[in-house]
């Protein structure tokens, strides 16, 4: 076992480099006395090979994004299960396009990026899962939580008797949520905060940078902050709206990704998010439409 992982009774937590920080993760290993399950498969677990190679019998993902399968080709034997609206992107790289919903030329650089660093492995044979559904390992069960915004299928699984709830891409981190693809959204992040907040559990895990918190009060301070981002952007999109701007200025502004980051999905991710921003603002009244094709806030 690696020496950073963590054991809550039959639960290991396989932690990733620097605690899961992208584009690594954390990744749970779940042992049954019938069946083992590895949740969110990581781009750390190829470099525990010869300790992990086929021993799943179900590999169960909190969606389909490419991080969170990276270590699917250590397990091709075992069943693979998502939630049936993400399914996909599993079936191959034109359908994890069809998540982000990018086009053009910045689909092509994303087909190379996601090949390249995370050797994508289709698997057009995985099952879907619905809300509420329980898989029983002996001993173990795994149930699933629907929460969408990420993506339409993101979901949380808390295992039980241990009382381990996987956070999944409600990563806790200081960036905050993430709801800039095409199969994201706004309102639905927001609800699936709220959800979360309110299921009983003993211990905490996100996928990336926090990793494993046992105690509820450090749980949902961490909640409080990154539900915090959202408004934090939105407040700063309204204070440099003070003057009309265009959307695409707004997106030369930055309110996602910090100014040093460079990414080519960047500008994609940036527009996305603030769209959303800016329609929920206008049907609030906080926000108008001015020419030309610009907006500014509300006197």
């Amino acid at each position: 076992m690696n020496t950073g992982d963590h054991r809550i009774g039959r639960v290991r937590v396989l932690s990733g480099v620097q605690n899961g920080k992208y584009p690594a993760g954390n990744s749970l290993w779940v042992e049954g006395t019938e069946l083992s399950a590895v949740i969110d498969p990581s781009l750390s677990l190829p470099e525990r090979r010869e300790e992990l190679q086929g021993q799943a019998d179900l590999v169960l993902l909190s969606h389909a994004h490419e991080d969170h399968t990276a270590g699917l080709g250590l397990f091709t034997d075992a069943q693979v299960h998502v939630h049936h609206e993400d399914l996909v992107g599993l079936s191959g790289i034109d359908g994890l396009m069809q998540i982000y919903g990018y086009g053009g030329a910045l689909a092509e650089i994303t087909r190379v990026w996601v090949l390249e660093q995370f050797a994508q492995v289709p698997r057009p044979d995985a099952q879907g899962f619905a809300d509420g559904a329980i898989f029983d390992l002996g001993g173990s069960t795994v149930r699933v939580f629907h929460t969408p915004g990420h993506t339409r299928g993101h979901c949380v699984f808390r295992i039980e008797p241990e009382g381990v709830l996987f956070l999944g891409d409600i990563e806790l981190s200081s960036f905050g949520p993430y709801y800039g693809d095409a199969w994201s959204d706004l309102a639905d992040f927001e609800r699936s905060i709220e959800l979360v907040r309110g299921i009983e559990a003993n211990a905490w895990v996100s996928f990336h940078h926090v990793g494993l918190i046992d105690q509820r009060s450090v749980f949902l301070e961490r909640l409080d902050r990154f539900a915090a981002r959202i408004r934090e952007r939105e407040d700063a999109m309204l204070a440099f709206l003070a003057e009309p701007h265009t959307l695409e200025e707004m997106i030369a502004r930055r309110f996602v990704y910090p100014a040093h980051a460079n990414l080519p999905f960047i500008d994609a991710v940036e527009r996305r998010t603030i769209g959303q921003h800016i329609a929920r603002l206008q049907q609030q009244g906080r926000v108008v439409a001015v020419e030309p094709a610009a907006y500014r806030a509300a006197p």
